[in-house]
């Protein structure tokens, strides 16, 4: 998969399209990205305790990555991902750029 954790990503389709956020969790499995603050979906708490209240809390849902574009780091605009040998280790680099990615 060639989104990371931290990666800077931008939305290009769905309710939130447009907008940046960082991946906060990969899920290679499934190939889906969790974004900080994006793609919220409401749910439902239980009270845990009997003096505790019920609560709605929004929670950010995973998010196809054929949905989302990495932000190119010099120009700010979406970029795909590839990958080139330096030094004998294998590093991603943004293919708009060519600039490397950390």
């Amino acid at each position: 998969m060639k989104l990371h954790r931290g990666d800077n990503v931008i939305i290009i389709s769905g309710k939130d399209r447009g907008r940046t956020g960082t991946v906060t969790r990969a899920l290679p499995a499934s190939e889906q990205v969790i974004i900080d603050g994006l793609n919220m979906r409401k749910r439902h708490r239980r009270p845990r305790r009997a003096n505790e209240k019920g609560q709605i809390v929004d929670l950010a849902h995973p998010i196809h990555i054929s949905n989302v574009m990495l932000v190119d780091p010099k120009t700010g605009k979406p970029t795909r991902v590839g990958y080139r040998m330096e030094g004998g280790k294998k590093i991603r680099f943004a293919k708009k750029s060519g600039a490397a990615l950390i």
